[in-house]
Order: C-alpha cells, then sequence, then structure tokens
C-alpha cells in the first residue's frame, strides 16, 4: 500500500494559497439603476472602479454594466464574474455610443473634437470621465443602487 505524503499536500495548499486561488478579492451582486432628469436611462453604460488603498494597492478588477429599458444594471467583471469586489469604487457613468461626446464646464466636449454630427451625452462630465464620485461596495451585496443624476439639459434649467 502506497503512503500518500502529507508535505506534499501542504505545499500543493501553499501554492494554490499563493497563486491566488481562493485568496483574491471578494466580488458580491451589485446592482441598481440609473435616472437621468427622473426617468430611467436606458444608454448608460455604469463603471466601477476598485480604489487602492496603502494596504491594498490592488484591489482587484472593475466591474461594469450598460442599463436595460427599466435603467436598471447588473455589474459583472471584464474576466466573467458577477458583481464588484468590496470596497470604495470610483463611479463613471455616460452613455455608450461611438458618436456620444461629453461636454466640459465651458460648453466644448471634454475631448475637446468638434461637435457638428455628434450627439451631446446628458449626463454630465462629472458622472463620467471627470467622476470623482465613489460607491461604498457592501461585504453582502446590494441590489439597492440608485444613481439619480441631472442632465447637462436639466442643469441650464435651473
Amino acid at each position: 500500500m502506497r503512503r500518500r505524503s502529507v508535505t506534499g499536500g501542504v505545499a500543493l495548499a501553499l501554492f494554490l494559497a499563493a497563486s491566488g486561488c481562493g485568496g483574491g478579492p471578494k466580488y458580491v451582486p451589485v446592482s441598481g439603476v440609473v435616472l437621468v432628469d427622473g426617468e430611467p436611462y436606458t444608454k448608460a453604460v455604469v463603471s466601477f472602479q476598485p480604489l487602492g488603498t496603502a494596504e491594498n494597492p490592488a484591489p482587484g478588477r472593475g466591474s461594469s454594466a450598460y442599463t436595460d429599458e427599466q435603467g436598471r444594471f447588473v455589474l459583472k467583471c471584464d474576466d466573467g464574474t458577477n458583481g464588484a469586489v468590496v470596497g470604495k469604487h470610483r463611479i463613471r457613468i455616460m452613455t455608450r455610443g461611438s458618436e456620444v461626446v461629453q461636454l466640459a464646464e465651458g460648453g466644448g466636449s471634454v475631448d475637446g473634437g468638434p461637435l457638428p454630427g455628434k450627439t451631446v451625452d446628458p449626463i454630465p462630465a462629472d458622472w463620467g470621465t471627470a467622476s470623482t464620485r465613489e460607491f461604498d461596495v457592501p461585504a453582502g451585496g446590494t441590489a439597492e443602487v440608485k444613481f439619480e443624476i441631472t442632465s447637462v439639459k436639466g442643469a441650464k434649467k435651473k
């Protein structure tokens, strides 16, 4: 009868732990809704990028989603993992589409390109490319995320 080596099993367990199997970032389900001027927004790209800290400078991959017909989204990581990493994230929300440009504060496009023939993104740049907004993903996940955005047009009415 052959005896299995206990040290071989321990070595395998240590190798798997060191390579990230089972010890990586914790992903939890995250979903919610995007409203623009109080209405569900069907054309949004929602992006969550985890923010590093001194203790954890590489907290994991970002997650994103498109909104559906009710403005709802369900986050998914680019590697196919459902959800988002637990912890603080930078939030960016923009309109999907290659001919959409965000307006800069002065009225031109954020990227400095020409506006003719392009659609102006109703979502202000401070939600998109210039966002400093954060969201803290709780350890148990959440289905209650609600982003209420005042459009570029709505902001000018105020």
